[in-house]
């Protein structure tokens, strides 16, 4: 793991405010109409699962069989990141939503969106400052996947607040300090990594973990609504497309 110096604080924390102010994009959603934002979200929620997968398989997982660990010590670590989410999912009420409200998928109550949105958020910020921990160019990946699958989740949360009665303004504000908790988990993570090295290390197969868990068992769901042959294939390029990017940025750093 690389030292976290003052370059390491500046891009993780540079990364967590880009991810914090992607909180305001659904506010560009309100002039289009339902059916088209739909389809738009079934495919940047492709491409977020792509990006996911990506991260966690060509950038974490590397960099977590290639540290002091022993292999046997990565696996029991991701699959402590898939348990650590479903318990925080179960317990938390915690739901990846990107699609409108029907008979079928309905969303929580406004303040415990909130909640879990904020939780959400602290956790994807753990997970870009164990990236920035081991180096910035893991950093930058994970940050890449963290903002491709914020995109959909925000503007869903957003949609969640309007639909709850709040105004333009209150849901963006609400949704903004809610991301905000993104910095407390990074900051976190680097106080901590400075002083107990070690524990950074399992927390980042834990991270893969993290990631495979939504990509796997939030994302992947919601694109199995639609059928269409067309679109299905659609979202396949779209998928495809965010392991490419993450592909890219393994030969670009």
């Amino acid at each position: 793991m690389t030292t976290i110096t003052s370059q390491t604080w500046l891009y993780a924390l540079g990364s967590v405010m880009v991810v914090s102010f992607i909180s305001l994009v659904g506010v560009a959603t309100l002039s289009l109409s339902r059916n088209l934002l739909n389809r738009i979200l079934l495919f940047l929620v492709s491409f977020a699962v792509g990006s996911l997968l990506g991260g966690a398989f060509i950038h974490i997982l590397p960099e977590a069989f290639a540290s002091d660990l022993n292999p046997m010590a990565v696996s029991a670590s991701v699959l402590a990141g898939i348990i650590l989410f479903f318990m925080l999912e179960k317990f938390f009420r915690w739901r990846h939503c990107h699609l409108e409200t029907t008979d079928d998928h309905v969303h929580p109550v406004v303040p415990m969106n909130i909640f879990g949105d904020a939780m959400h958020n602290f956790i994807d910020g753990i997970l870009i400052g164990v990236s920035y921990a081991v180096s910035i160019p893991l950093g930058m990946a994970t940050t890449v996947a963290v903002l491709l699958h914020e995109i959909p989740q925000e503007i869903g949360d957003f949609g969640i607040l309007i639909h709850g009665g709040l105004t333009v303004k209150k849901a963006l504000l609400f949704n903004f300090a809610s991301a905000l908790t993104s910095v407390i988990g990074v900051v976190l993570v680097l106080i901590i990594g400075t002083s107990m090295e070690g524990i950074v290390l399992y927390f980042l197969p834990m991270t893969a973990g993290g990631f495979i868990y939504i990509a796997g068992s939030d994302l992947i769901p919601e694109l199995h609504h639609n059928t269409d042959v067309k679109v299905s294939i659609l979202q396949l390029m779209a998928l495809l497309g965010g392991i490419a990017v993450m592909f890219g940025l393994a030969f670009a750093f």
